[in-house]
């Protein structure tokens, strides 16, 4: 949602007597509970997008099973989720919960659709170890209107058979911008039908969860912090789309790197013929068996790691007739039994900070790297970020392209045109 259909959303909203206020980053309380929520038979609905269903499925499922309480959860196309949140916060016919891809989240909480947990969220004995980027995301003014729900991070995955047969030492990935360069460079040597790396070369979204940690890698920002001046033609910033152009100019990127929307991106390296390439954690267990590979931080130049935190965040309506209830799924969600025995032994990542070499990553060293990275990522914050780094017609993707399919000459103009386009 733009921050006109948002304004457009929160008037309605007002007119119809709905909210009491808005502007202060939420209306409605969170209940006079117990700290725990309350638990006492209510049914209460929830929706989610569909790419994140599954894990919100395991988590309803499992709380059903162990409550009186019960979630109705509706799982919406992916690519219908924001319009139908506008249309429901405009007739007063939002879900007791709803969760939001966590880019989106400053949009809810701006417009006041979600109840202020502040005090909730304080008075949890784990507070300090939530996913610190997603309690970002849904601030407003000072108050805190989201936790986390399902949490997917950017991860450089490398093909360790690849890296044995290219000379590389299969237990040392990149730890910097120009060792990935090096490293891509003598995978792609081989051979044969191997390529270096892959990207999505026609997909916004692709580009800003996997190039943007190179920046922060290297200390360098993407955004103010309101989110509405970018800064996208920083030193770091050029020398990661300078990167990207020599692996599009030299081969090194696999073919279909230019045209590719993000709709096949992450089908290529389970194939096996790929290096070492970003990808979201959520592929992990998507992976053949046969397939020996790694995970790491994805580098900076000059060094460093960093990860982009993606994901869902949740909060309860601000139009809830329930939301002590609402409150009992949230808290027990974040609670180690739903942490550990739902989301933890389903392969996923947790959303604490202080459970990331819980027992079922354990197992595997490299579940535990993924979840250790939450502690270290980043969530933009941006009202527009949306029609500004989404939109294929935005000016991010522009900005993408010139930068690495092009001269390079416009970045200084392109990042122009997004720093107006979030002012928009």
């Amino acid at each position: 949602m733009g921050r006109k259909a948002v304004s457009a959303v929160v008037a309605a909203l007002v007119a119809a007597g709905l909210l009491t206020a808005c502007g202060g980053g939420g209306s409605g309380s969170a209940g006079t509970g117990a700290p725990e929520g309350v638990d006492d038979g209510t049914t209460l609905t929830m929706w989610t997008r569909a790419a994140t269903g599954p894990q919100s499925e395991a988590l309803v499922e499992a709380y059903n099973a162990g409550h009186e309480n019960t979630i109705e959860l509706t799982v919406v196309p992916t690519d219908d989720y924001q319009a139908k949140i506008g249309a429901a916060a405009g007739s007063g016919e939002l879900p007791d919960l709803f969760a939001s891809d966590v880019v989106f989240a400053p949009n809810y909480t701006s417009s006041g659709l979600y109840a202020d947990l502040t005090d909730r969220i304080a008075a949890l004995p784990f507070a300090d170890d939530l996913a610190a980027s997603h309690l970002d995301a849904g601030t407003w003014e000072g108050a805190r209107h989201v936790v986390p729900h399902t949490l997917d991070l950017s991860v450089l995955f490398y093909n360790r058979d690849l890296y044995r047969r290219a000379g590389l030492d299969p237990d040392r990935p990149p730890t910097s911008l120009e060792e990935w360069d090096e490293q891509a460079r003598a995978v792609d040597a081989l051979g044969d039908g191997v390529d270096g790396t892959f990207f999505g070369g026609n997909c916004g979204g692709c580009g800003v969860f996997t190039w943007w940690p190179s920046i922060w890698a290297a200390g360098a920002e993407v955004l103010d912090a309101d989110g509405t001046s970018a800064d996208l033609a920083s030193d770091p910033a050029r020398q990661v789309y300078d990167t990207y152009r020599g692996w599009a100019a030299d081969g090194i990127a696999a073919p279909g790197t230019r045209d590719e929307t993000g709709t096949t991106w992450t089908g290529v390296f389970p194939e096996g013929d790929i290096g070492v390439m970003p990808m979201p954690s959520t592929t992990f267990g998507q992976m053949p068996d046969e397939l020996d590979f790694g995970v790491a931080p994805i580098p900076g130049p000059g060094g460093g790691g960093s990860t982009f935190v993606g994901g869902d965040a949740i909060g309860i309506a601000a139009t809830s007739e329930h939301p002590d209830q609402a409150w009992n799924f949230l808290r027990w969600s974040l609670d180690d039994e739903a942490q550990l025995d739902v989301v933890a032994a389903g392969g996923d990542v947790v959303a604490r900070t202080d459970l990331a070499a819980n027992e079922h990553a354990a197992a595997d060293p490299r579940l535990v790297t993924i979840n250790e990275l939450v502690a270290e990522g980043r969530t933009p914050y941006a009202l527009n970020f949306g029609q500004t780094f989404n939109d294929p017609n935005g000016p991010w993707l522009a900005l993408m392209r010139n930068a690495v399919f092009g001269d390079g000459d416009s970045v200084e103009a392109d990042n122009q045109a997004v720093t107006d386009s979030l002012r928009d």
